[in-house]
């Protein structure tokens, strides 16, 4: 909150975050249900999320650093960071209020080194981004780590590849191997590849936001968050004038224009120049030429809005994506700090 009132809000719908989890939960199955956390909570707030979602029954929350980690409260659930640990990291690591996710061989040999208590350990099995090698768990390199959960990331399970019932093979021949008490592969669209996909524990992200990864999800989904733009100016464009940077839209006819706080310093990115669109009291208003960096101009023909009143931008994420070129994570972790966040359960 602030002691001011600023001219954007995301309105934050608390009881769809955790319809959401919820219903990635139940698909499951018998495997633990966690969430991702990082990015600070895929931008609508880490410390918000969280607490909601530990309330709704969420045991394992995960975020990319320490940095993160340190910056939530005391959940009292498991708390692990999915980018390891590095030097720099160690001190912070050692005081117990998250796991590492040990993702290559320096990694392990630093915490073993250093005494380091329980862990986890990211294996590669084929998106060549993280985690140690296969072989390297045959050479003995996690020999005498106390191991809580070995994970695996699959690369192409928002579509209906081959690498996924690869990843799937190979992260199931280390069954047994590590020692470790869970294994962990599936994100999101993973849950939606089947019940041989879900191991002991899921990691859902996107989907718990209201993103739709895969369209089996998509009628258990729900929006979480929705811009609203103040108003700053209305004017009239007169036929033949045009509007924003570089002049990419004509007015056809004399056009009632609404300029409104809201531009791609904010994550409403350039691609929808041209073809976003908002609303005003359920009427339509397109977007008008570019989008600036704090600025966009909508068409306030039909609306009729005045400086000072709201409006609202669509929260279908599958839909903006499309429209925008961005994918539904850009459009969700680019959401600027000058939102007011209200969170609404």
């Amino acid at each position: 909150m602030t002691d001011h009132a600023l001219p954007l809000r995301l309105r934050l719908d608390g009881a769809a975050l955790v319809a959401n989890w919820r219903y990635l939960d139940r698909l499951s199955g018998s495997a633990a249900c966690g969430a991702a956390v990082k990015a600070d909570g895929y931008g609508l707030g880490a410390d918000q999320v969280a607490r909601r979602l530990v309330a709704a029954g969420c045991r394992d929350v995960f975020v990319a650093t320490w940095a993160e980690a340190a910056a939530l409260p005391a959940l009292g659930v498991s708390l692990s960071v999915l980018h390891g640990v590095r030097a720099e990291d160690m001190a912070l690591a050692r005081s117990g209020i998250a796991r590492p996710v040990l993702n290559t061989p320096a990694q392990v040999m630093r915490w073993k080194d250093a005494g380091g208590g329980a862990c986890d350990v990211m294996v590669d099995t084929g998106m060549n981004r993280l985690g140690i090698a296969p072989a390297d768990i045959a050479d003995g390199l996690l020999d005498g780590l106390a191991l809580e959960t070995l994970h695996s990331h699959l690369a192409c399970a928002d579509e209906d590849s081959p690498m996924n019932a690869r990843q799937r093979d190979a992260f199931a021949a280390l069954a047994g191997r590590t020692g470790a008490r869970r294994m962990s592969l599936a994100n999101s669209a993973g849950i939606a590849l089947g019940p041989d996909y879900r191991f002991d524990l899921t990691r859902p992200g996107l989907a718990v936001y209201g993103g739709i990864p895969r369209g089996e999800l998509a009628e258990g989904l729900a929006p979480v968050a929705t811009i609203e733009a103040q108003v700053l100016q209305c004017r009239i464009v007169p036929a033949g004038g045009t509007v924003g940077y570089n002049a990419t839209w004509t007015a056809p006819c004399e056009t009632r224009v609404a300029i409104v706080n809201l531009g791609y310093a904010d994550g409403y990115w350039r691609g929808f120049s041209g073809r976003g669109t908002a609303s005003a009291g359920g009427v339509a208003m397109p977007v008008l030429g570019r989008v600036s960096m704090d600025l966009l101009a909508l068409g306030n023909d039909a609306a009729g809005v005045g400086e000072g009143d709201w409006v609202t931008l669509p929260n279908d994420l599958p839909a903006a994506a499309a429209l925008s070129g961005m994918s539904q994570y850009e459009l969700l972790t680019g959401l600027g700090s000058r939102f007011e966040r209200r969170w609404t359960d």
